[in-house]
C-alpha cells in the first residue's frame, strides 16, 4: 500500500502538470501561465521547466531523502514537473506522463530501499551520521520569522522579534524543567522550538497587518484574475485526489514536505514535526495564493496544509479524506484570500520575505549540520572537505545551490571514506 501511495501521487501529479492544472515549483506558475496565454511555446516551457528543475531534485530533494530515509516531497513533485511538461500535451503524451511519472515513485520507493541495504554491507555505513545533517535545521527554524521581519520591516523589528522568540523559547526550557505546568495533575511538555515559532509569527503577522491598502488603491485581485481563478476551481476534482494522497502518505511518515518536519519525523517526533508544519503553511500562503491566483496554475500540495493533516491524523484513512477536504476548501476559498490580501499588502508582500528567509536559514543551518556530519564521518578530513567543498561552489558561480552544499557534501565524504577504508588508508572511527 506504502508504494502504491508514491505510484499513485507520481502518476497524478505529472498529468496536473502535463494539463497545465498545477506544478510544484513556485517559479515555475508564471512560465506555465505564459505557455497557457500562447506567449510560450511548449518546448520552450519543457526547457525552462528541466533547466529550473532539475538541479533541485538532485542536489536538494534526493539528498535530504537519503538523509532521513524519508522522501522529501521535492524530490516527487519537482520530478513530476519535469516529466508533466517536457511529455506532449495531446492523447497520448499525458497517458506517458502518467506512466513516467508512477514509474518514478516507484522508483524513489525502490531506490530508497535499495539505498538503506546498500549502507549496511558498506565498509563504513555512514547512514547514521547522514542523519545529523539536519540537527541544527530543527533548533535553527524559528528564528526565520524574524529574518523576515527584518527584511521586510527593519532590522530593529526583527531584534525584538528574534529577543522576544528566544525569551520565549527559553521559559518554556524552564516550564519543562520545573514541571510546573500540569493539566489533570499531569505535566505537561511543551515544544520549546514551536513556542518559539508562534511568538516570531505573531510578530510577523502583526507588523504586516498594520500596512493595509489606501482606500481605492486596491489592486482587487479577485476581479482582475477571476478567470483564474476559476480555472482552477474547474480542475478541483484531480487537487482533491492528490491532496488526499499526499495527506495519506504524510500520516504513513513516508514522505515530509520541507527539511523541517522531515528530519523531525526522522527523530520520531511527529508532534513536533506537525507544529512545524503548520508554521510553514500558514508562512506560505502569501506566496502560494498569490502565484495561484494570478496565473490559473496551482499547487499540487495547495496552502500545504494537507501535510498538517497528515502528521495529526489518527490513522491513514483519516488523513485522505481530511486531506482531500482541506484542499477543496481552500480552492473555494481562493476569492476570499484573493480579498484579504488586497486589504493588507504588507501580508501579500510578505509571502516572498518568508520564502527568502527561510532560504537564507537553512543555508547556514544545513552547512554547519553538513559539516558536523562529514566530522562523524571522517574526523578532520570532513570540516577540510565541507570548507573547501563550499568555497570552490561559490568561486564557480554556485552550480549546486547553497541549501544542497552540506547534504551533497556528506554524501560525498560519506562515498570518500568508504574508498579510503576499502583501500586500507583510513580506519573505521570509533
Amino acid at each position: 500500500m506504502e508504494t502504491l501511495f508514491v505510484v499513485l501521487i507520481g502518476a497524478i501529479a505529472a498529468v496536473l502538470a502535463n494539463r497545465n492544472i498545477a506544478v510544484f515549483n513556485d517559479g515555475l506558475r508564471p512560465i506555465v501561465s505564459e505557455h497557457i496565454e500562447g506567449r510560450l511555446k511548449r518546448r520552450e516551457l519543457a526547457l525552462t521547466a528541466f533547466a529550473m528543475s532539475f538541479g533541485l531534485v538532485i542536489g536538494f530533494g534526493i539528498p535530504f531523502t537519503l538523509t532521513a530515509s524519508i522522501i522529501l516531497i521535492h524530490s516527487i513533485l519537482l520530478g513530476t514537473d519535469i516529466i508533466g511538461l517536457v511529455t506532449p500535451k495531446n492523447k497520448w503524451g499525458t497517458p506517458a506522463a502518467a506512466l513516467i511519472g508512477g514509474l518514478y515513485g516507484w522508483g524513489l520507493v525502490v531506490g530508497l530501499e535499495g539505498f538503506v541495504k546498500l549502507f549496511k554491507h558498506l565498509p563504513l555505513n555512514f547512514l547514521d551520521p547522514l542523519g545529523q545533517v539536519g540537527a541544527p535545521v530543527v533548533v535553527t527554524f524559528m528564528a526565520f520569522p524574524a529574518l523576515a521581519v527584518a527584511m521586510q520591516f527593519s532590522v530593529k523589528k526583527g531584534v525584538i522579534t528574534f529577543v522576544t522568540a528566544a525569551i520565549a523559547r527559553q521559559l518554556a526550557v524552564f516550564i519543562n524543567e520545573s514541571g510546573v505546568f500540569k493539566i489533570g495533575g499531569n505535566a505537561v511538555t511543551l515544544n520549546q522550538e514551536g513556542i518559539a515559532l508562534i511568538v516570531g509569527m505573531i510578530f510577523l503577522f502583526a507588523y504586516a497587518m498594520k500596512e493595509k491598502a489606501d482606500e481605492g488603491s486596491g489592486v482587487d485581485l479577485a476581479s482582475v484574475f477571476s478567470e483564474k481563478v476559476i480555472s482552477i476551481k474547474k480542475n478541483v476534482v484531480y487537487l482533491v485526489i492528490i491532496g488526499a494522497l499526499i495527506a495519506g502518505a504524510t500520516n504513513l511518515v513516508l514522505m515530509a514536505g520541507d527539511p523541517i518536519s522531515l528530519n523531525l519525523l526522522a527523530e520520531g517526533k511527529k508532534t513536533d514535526a506537525g507544529i512545524a508544519a503548520v508554521a510553514r503553511a500558514i508562512g506560505f500562503i502569501p506566496l502560494i495564493a498569490s502565484t495561484a491566483i494570478a496565473t490559473g496554475v496551482y499547487s499540487p500540495v495547495g496552502f500545504t496544509f494537507i501535510f498538517v493533516v497528515g502528521l495529526f491524523s489518527p490513522n491513514v484513512w483519516v488523513a485522505v479524506i481530511l486531506g482531500g477536504l482541506v484542499i477543496f476548501i481552500e480552492v473555494m476559498l481562493l476569492s476570499v484570500v484573493a480579498r484579504f490580501l488586497d486589504k493588507y499588502p504588507g501580508i501579500r508582500k510578505s509571502g516572498e520575505n518568508i520564502r527568502n528567509a527561510m532560504t537564507k536559514l537553512l543555508e547556514v543551518a544545513l552547512l554547519i549540520g553538513g559539516a558536523n556530519a562529514s566530522n562523524m564521518i571522517a574526523p578532520g578530513f570532513g570540516f577540510f572537505f565541507i570548507a573547501g567543498f563550499y568555497l570552490l561552489n561559490e568561486a564557480a558561480g554556485r552550480p549546486i545551490v547553497r541549501m544542497a552544499v552540506g547534504p551533497v557534501g556528506a554524501i560525498a565524504v560519506g562515498i570518500i571514506a568508504n574508498i579510503l577504508v576499502a583501500l586500507g588508508i583510513m580506519s573505521v572511527p570509533k
